[in-house]
């Protein structure tokens, strides 16, 4: 068993799955169901199944192994992926060899430069380089704990120890420029660090990989005040949050994830208690972050500073989380202090309570509009409605964008009647539509049970197989493709789901796929009892069809005056009729 196998028999896709997508069980077997990582939705049409080992996504059609999941989630080749999930689950991982991909050494030699540098930042906080850092984070009240759970660190101003520390290990210079941590010089040959006397906060991947860095400047003269590493074959800015491989937990607990500006900010709510909190990586917020968010929980509380940079920068993000199909609600700290400093002056629990109580994102809107345009009168009521009309048209479902302008209506005192048929009139954002499974493949009930019967056990399909090789019987099978594809599979001694599906057309997998998940589970000696049992009633309809077919034929070569060629055929319909479909009635 090579490497790759030995940790695919090792881990529980369902599992693995279930720290990025909140899974629930359905039914009785091995489904569970959640809604889609890789596409919108608000309707789950996501799912894997536990005993075949395999996700598949209804509405967008992604599917695939363990390893297919992790590629596409984390943005990583088969061998990342193969590392992390081993690394993940405790699996000894074998030296690399000659053979291993170039993407393969490329990606782990930028991995262990990250942990190299985080390393070394770290240890620059504690020495007498770090003091002007270290003083900063005490006055901020960022204690010696979290420094250490947050992996802070200082980086030195010189331009040249990371530099110097990487090419001591042996980083050639074209991987250290593609790393992010370290610059090539315009005007004159060498490399210099990319980040020199800041504050550093190490990213992560979901998955808890160091794979980027953000850096505060400690002096006004430095510019810009947060300088964040450049995209790189490890690092995604638009599709990667803060803090959300620690607050993954926290948020699935509290079934809401808390969305601030800065590091800052996510470090002081989470050490305070409020641990469901992300930041965006110093970019306005992306649609890959909202789906980051959406696989976890469908609750957002956006808390943004109170400047006016920090509402425009809530606007923006707003109508893309409520594009994403989150609930949103909005906390404004009226007392214009960010979150962080917030928490430290009025405590914890205030904070929380405030967060419990933060209103829906429209009441918000509602409020700021008659805020902003008065109530008193008509037009004052008009240009308020004029307002947050825009923000109710981007709502993806037309029943809740009719339900939302009701309440906009009657709290900004406007004739329901008049605002509804103003929408109606009005163009709305598109219905995000799921793609339909095609069904235009027949899957009778007998068949459907026989397949899983041999997908879920080796004594079935030993007992069966035999017989459904029969051309008599495989001729007639509405889903002979498939049958196909698992006799070819287990001749070749692997009869999985993915061994199947690898056998079959395109036009084949999603009805695989389908039958597969509506698997209840069934024991072995329960799947070859039903297994006998199917097989036998195919025969015997297959038999029946054959007797039929030859009566035509009979019939047909007597109208015809072919005599010899009728008797021939007369001689093999009373073979038929002996045999075991004799019993059968109706003919």
């Amino acid at each position: 068993m090579d490497f790759a196998a030995q940790v695919k028999n090792s881990v529980d896709i369902v599992k693995t799955i279930g720290e990025y997508v909140r899974l629930k069980k359905s039914g009785a077997g091995p489904r569970f169901v959640g809604l889609c990582p890789f596409h919108s939705e608000k309707t789950p049409s996501f799912s894997v199944h536990g005993g075949h080992q395999f996700f598949y996504c209804f509405g967008c059609q992604e599917k695939g192994d363990v390893f297919s999941f992790i590629m596409k989630i984390e943005g990583l080749d088969f061998a990342g992926a193969l590392k992390l999930i081993a690394e993940r689950n405790g699996i000894p991982i074998p030296k690399r060899t000659p053979s291993s991909s170039r993407e393969e050494h490329a990606r782990s030699a930028l991995a262990e430069m990250h942990k190299i540098a985080e390393a070394l930042f770290r240890e620059n906080l504690s020495s007498p380089a770090g003091a002007e850092a270290r003083a900063y984070l005490a006055k901020r009240g960022v204690d010696a704990r979290t420094i250490e759970r947050f992996g802070l660190g200082f980086s030195d101003p010189s331009g040249q120890q990371l530099l110097r520390r990487l090419e001591s290990q042996g980083f050639p210079h074209d991987l250290l420029e593609s790393s992010g941590l370290v610059r090539a010089r315009e005007n004159s040959s060498g490399f210099y660090d990319y980040f020199r006397g800041r504050l550093m906060f190490p990213i992560h991947s979901e998955a808890g990989e160091t794979i980027a860095f953000g850096g505060r400047a400690l002096r006004d003269a430095d510019q810009p005040k947060y300088l964040n590493s450049p995209e790189t074959p490890l690092y995604r800015k638009s599709a990667t949050l803060y803090n959300l491989s620690r607050a993954r937990a926290a948020i699935r607990k509290h079934d809401r994830v808390v969305l601030v500006e800065g590091y800052m900010d996510v470090i002081g709510v989470s050490s305070a208690g409020v641990e469901e909190v992300v930041a965006s990586c110093g970019t306005a917020l992306t649609a890959d972050q909202v789906r980051a968010m959406r696989r976890h929980t469908d609750r957002v509380v956006v808390n943004f500073d109170p400047d006016a940079a920090g509402e425009k920068a809530a606007e923006r993000s707003i109508e893309l989380l409520i594009h994403g199909g989150l609930r949103v609600q909005v906390l404004s700290l009226n007392e214009d202090l960010d979150p962080d400093e917030y928490v430290k002056q009025n405590g914890v629990e205030m904070y929380r309570s405030r967060l419990d109580a933060s209103p829906k994102f429209f009441h918000w809107l509602f409020d700021r509009a008659r805020a902003r345009f008065g109530s008193e009168t008509v037009d004052q009521r008009i240009e308020a409605w004029k307002y947050v009309l825009p923000s109710i048209q981007r709502i993806p479902d037309r029943i809740e964008r009719a339900a939302v302008a009701g309440d906009a209506a009657d709290f900004l005192s406007i004739d329901r009647a008049m605002v509804l048929d103003q929408l109606r009139k009005a163009p709305g954002a598109p219905e995000t539509a799921q793609k339909p499974l095609a069904r235009e493949i027949a899957a009778p009930v007998r068949e459907r049970l026989l397949l899983k019967s041999l997908l879920a056990g080796q004594e079935a399909r030993a007992a069966v197989l035999p017989r459904l090789a029969s051309p008599e019987l495989l001729d007639g099978l509405a889903m002979r493709p498939l049958f196909e594809a698992v006799l070819a599979a287990s001749l070749d001694g692997a009869c999985s789901y993915q061994a199947v599906e690898g056998r079959l057309p395109e036009s084949h997998r999603a009805l695989l796929a389908e039958l597969c998940l509506a698997d209840e589970g069934i024991g072995a000696e329960e799947a070859l009892h039903q297994a006998l049992e199917c097989v036998s009633e195919l025969e015997q309809q297959a038999a029946k069809m054959q007797r039929a077919t030859l009566k035509n034929q009979i019939k047909d070569m007597t109208r015809r005056g072919d005599h010899a060629e009728a008797m021939k055929l007369i001689t093999q319909l009373n073979a038929l009729e002996r045999g075991p479909a004799r019993a059968e009635t109706g003919d």
